[in-house]
């Protein structure tokens, strides 16, 4: 259980940057901050995904404001909007005495003198179903309580105004239907037909994105309560029935103490369940993983790079192996299909399909799945004959048996920033983690063949050659290893995280080897820099608008992820040398997106975190090195 007090809750400076998630297992969900303000365009209590694309999400419940009617006839507002100009009405937050987050869900309590009134959230897994329960916990007589609905409908990454029509509502006795997409119910629904206007989303604003836009009330639900008695309200989308908002919580509840049930530790059950967060429904009912909230879709690198703490970690054997079958199915030209995002299939990684070897030898060793092995290794083959022969954006085997690859205007590794379609790292030619990967996966599919009983020969004639060239060309003067060789401008000396991959991958080129001392200066409290802090490209804050983030995203930025690598290649196995390395992160589990890990953070302290707040990798490779899994 996290609480924060009255003065987090009624400081928003404090905490309004401290964001909850309820995930819906569809990649939906509700989400805001501690306080109760939206400081983004994608808060909102019901954010619908497009079925079969979690990626593709719409907003349509962005609040439920609660006005409570005092025994005395005094209205309390409880609410906390902000508003264009900067204003900040009503201020409900002030009277937050406590917000707890209790078995992932969250709960707030606030009190005007001794009236005491709570409310609780969850959404049904697997549907776009939400349901909420305010509570009146004491109070000296009756109470009245009003729940405006503002709602919307909009692509979760734009905004909506006056300037167009008015959401169409439809209203009903129990409530509402919503631009004919999704449906709000409760006790005493009244319609009131009113815009809000410039409601500003203050984190947008710092990102320099468009930070207002404009919500339509739809009308109010109100009931008489005494002490004891609840308001339940739900909104859903879809072709679902009324499920009773407190028999939602109810069951949510349950089902993440079941996830938990065996978790070591109060940060070991958070991650848990942050992970069970990105696992979602994706195309054909199959898995899929969400890369980050509120604004990633599934991405295939990420979700291969997180694959060994999302499924194996966890035990959800099952769920990964279905979704390693789905993937494999995406397979082309001997490259996997990367992103959903942009609502089209690509091919534009150098990385993901390396990865997904990995993932598939990890589950089958972890598993001893060796139907999966026979199913898939027809596939892994095809991948490493497509290497050889050469695919997409000039990714092959060069004549040293090393992996290279780039095409003018693209980012084919996981430093991919783009400004102005100009890539900030293109890092062409042979990049080290790239190779490293492959290397690795020669020896994943070998293992595989020995496994089933086949000959590894050939392939691993491949890795011998490839691990020559690796160990002859990629150590450089400074001490540690090249970023990239045959690039561009020559060999790069960057001193970068990327290189870890060679000592923490199973088979990676270094493994067993200790890992150069200069890595360790890239350490931080949550995670590697991206860049050496002295390099003269590096970027210490990651802030401001599109074009500012995304020229510092891998130049010196901070991602969590890398803690996984850096403690496999320090720690050399020792349990207690990997722990000690996540002290810092099992600290920021609380600080920002509570109960998880963010995607980023500034390479300059303190360290704050930025991107998305919820993030899969993050979660999953410190979910992994703690429960020491590989």
């Amino acid at each position: 259980m996290v609480v924060f007090g009255a003065q987090v809750c009624g400081d928003l400076s404090v905490g309004a940057t401290r964001e909850w998630l309820v995930p819906d297992g569809a990649g939906g969900y509700a989400m805001g901050t501690v306080p109760g303000l939206r400081t983004r365009r994608y808060h909102g209590l019901l954010v619908i995904a497009e079925p079969g694309r979690p990626g593709r999400r719409q907003l349509g419940l962005a609040a439920l404001d609660p006005v409570l009617t005092l025994p005395s006839g005094a209205t309390a507002e409880l609410a906390v909007h902000e508003w264009a100009g900067g204003a900040v009405a009503p201020a409900g937050h002030t009277l937050l005495e406590r917000f707890d987050l209790v078995d992932g869900l969250p709960r707030w309590r606030w009190r005007i003198g001794p009236v005491v009134l709570e409310r609780e959230l969850a959404m049904v897994h697997g549907r776009a179903h939400l349901g909420v329960v305010h509570r009146l916990v004491s109070a000296p007589g009756p109470v009245t309580l009003a729940l405006k609905a503002l709602v919307t409908w909009r692509d979760v990454h734009g905004e909506r105004t006056a300037g167009g029509l008015p959401p169409q509502v439809e209203a009903h006795e129990r409530g509402a239907v919503v631009e004919g997409a999704f449906r709000i119910e409760g006790p005493g629904f009244e319609p009131l037909s009113q815009w809000y206007r410039g409601a500003r989303a203050r984190l947008e604003a710092e990102r320099g994105l468009a930070a207002h836009e404009d919500l339509w009330c739809a009308g109010q639900f109100t009931a008489r309560l005494e002490p004891g008695d609840s308001v339940e309200v739900e909104a859903w989308a879809g072709d679902d029935e009324p499920r009773g908002a407190r028999r939602i919580v109810e069951r949510a509840r349950e089902r993440n103490r079941a996830l938990t049930h065996d978790a070591a530790d109060a940060v070991d059950g958070a991650l848990v369940l942050a992970a069970d967060a990105f696992v979602v429904a994706g195309a054909g009912g199959a898995p899929d993983v969400v890369a980050g909230y509120p604004w990633f879709g599934p991405w295939s690198r990420d979700t291969m790079t997180s694959y060994e703490g999302l499924f194996l970690s966890t035990g959800w054997y099952d769920e990964g192996r279905e979704l390693l079958r789905a993937y494999s199915a995406t397979l082309d030209d001997g490259m996997l299909a990367n992103t959903a995002d942009t609502g089209r299939t690509e091919y534009n990684t150098a990385d993901a399909t390396l990865w997904f070897l990995h993932a598939v030898e990890r589950h089958v060793a972890g598993t001893g799945d060796d139907d999966l092995a026979a199913e898939l290794l027809p596939a892994l083959d095809e991948v490493v004959a497509a290497h050889l022969r050469g695919t997409r954006y000039g990714i092959r085997v060069d004549s040293d048996g090393l992996v290279t690859q780039g095409a003018p205007g693209v980012a084919l590794t996981w430093m991919d920033a783009r400004v102005d379609e100009i890539p900030i790292t293109p890092r062409a030619g042979k990049p080290v983690e790239v190779n490293a990967l492959w290397i690795n996966g020669l020896g994943a599919i070998a293992a595989l063949r020995e496994r089933l009983g086949r000959d590894p020969g050939d392939v691993l004639g491949v890795r011998r050659r490839a691990l020559a060239s690796f160990e002859r060309r990629f150590p450089c003067d400074a001490g540690y290893l090249y970023d990239v060789v045959d690039g561009l401008g020559g060999d790069d000396p960057a001193l970068r995280p990327n290189q870890l991959l060679a000592w923490s991958l199973p088979r990676g080129p270094m493994r067993g080897r200790p890992a150069p001392p200069a890595t360790s200066a890239l350490l931080t409290p949550l995670g590697p820099r991206s860049l050496g802090a002295a390099d003269p490209a590096y970027r210490g804050t990651h802030a401001g608008g599109p074009a500012q983030r995304d020229a510092a995203y891998h130049q010196g930025t901070v991602w969590p992820w890398l803690i996984g690598p850096y403690a496999d290649a320090h720690g050399a196995g020792s349990t207690s040398r990997d722990r000690d390395v996540l002290h810092g992160i099992e600290a920021h589990v609380w600080e920002w997106g509570v109960g998880s890990v963010s995607e980023t953070a500034d390479g300059e302290a303190p360290h704050r975190a930025t991107g998305c707040p919820f993030q899969a990798w993050s979660v999953a490779e410190s979910l992994r090195v703690r429960r020491n899994v590989r």
